[in-house]
């Protein structure tokens, strides 16, 4: 099968598309055919070995321990181990393979049946390959980690892109007053996708305008920590999920302290794995509530473009791989 390879460290340059061993499912695995995955920050990242902690953390110390990156995917069943019992071939999936290797970036991926769901029913393969992460990770630090409570006033900072897109939607269907913070030209987007303020960063700035919010969600890292505590209203909290070395440094080592000093609460998003998300991401879908947005699509033979657009940080929604079987990629 085809496969783009990342052997080393460093700029989308290293990737290389290959013919590689196609993945042969244990018993409580599925053999996907891949139809189509989504490019997210995580991947370039892992790429690239930033920060150099993740390497410490088990991405592999001089190279990625895992070759194939990608993790969400959308496509249909081959086969299936002889242990599992919800899928057979056929079926049409979509997951989230973080958590079991990556793989998403080739004609095939094998993995635990935990990683997947059926794919949501009024969606294309791409529209579900452009939700897992996104939708989970929005899932994760407005309702688990930021605790939106219906009529809270909310703020998504870097509200058009990967993320920020599902952010603003799913902040609205918590019901929270969902002001968006995004560019000029993402404006009338991210209006339409349902929030109830939007400004535009270039023409103001949304810690010295006097508002105060009960969550601020961090997709952009902007601003400094001060700034975004001078944002947050007593008793508020402040996510981050974008981050910057710096800003990163300031969360580990102030957000504690500062916490505390200004009755706030600050912290990382702190991902973990549920086998829940994904059936309820897909019932959200399903119920659409929420609409997947797909900036641009990229064979799969172009993924270091891909990449290097989304490190660009002006996407506007996802960016989707497509996997052709026909013999190209």
């Amino acid at each position: 099968m085809k496969a783009m390879v990342c052997p080393k460290y460093g700029s989308p340059d290293v990737l290389q598309l290959q013919e590689v061993e196609k993945p042969t499912p244990k018993d409580d695995e599925l053999l996907v055919e891949i139809h189509a995955a989504s490019a997210n920050a995580l991947d370039w990242h892992t790429m690239r070995g930033e920060p150099f902690m993740s390497r410490l953390m088990g991405t592999g110390l001089l190279a990625p321990k895992n070759k194939i990156l990608g993790a969400d995917i959308a496509g249909r069943v081959e086969s299936v181990g002889r242990n599992v019992t919800r899928f057979q071939p056929g079926d049409a999936v979509f997951g989230d393979t973080y958590w079991c290797g990556f793989g998403g970036f080739a004609q095939y991926v094998s993995v635990p049946e935990y990683a997947l769901a059926p794919k949501p029913a009024n969606l294309t393969f791409e529209e579900a390959a452009s939700a897992p992460q996104g939708m989970i990770t929005a899932l994760h630090s407005l309702r688990d980690q930021g605790q939106l409570q219906p009529g809270q006033k909310v703020l998504i900072n870097g509200a058009a892109g990967t993320v920020g897109t599902f952010s603003v939607q799913v902040a609205r269907w918590l019901n929270g007053e969902v002001t968006a913070v995004c560019g000029t030209r993402n404006v009338d987007m991210v209006r339409a996708l349902g929030a109830d303020h939007v400004i535009d960063y270039s023409q103001e700035d949304f810690t010295q305008n006097g508002e105060r919010y009960d969550l601020i969600v961090d997709n952009a890292a902007s601003r400094s920590l001060s700034e975004y505590q001078r944002a947050l209203a007593p008793g508020g909290s402040y996510v981050m999920v974008g981050y910057t070395f710096s800003l990163l440094l300031q969360v580990l080592l102030l957000g504690s302290w500062r916490a505390k000093r200004n009755d706030v609460s600050i912290g990382l998003l702190n991902p973990t794995e549920n086998r829940k998300d994904l059936d309820e991401v897909r019932a959200i879908l399903e119920s659409g509530a929420v609409v997947p947005v797909i900036d641009k699509q990229y064979p799969l033979s172009r993924l270091p473009d891909a990449i290097r657009y989304l490190e660009e940080g002006h996407a506007r929604g996802k960016v989707v791989i497509t996997v052709a079987h026909n013999g190209a990629a």
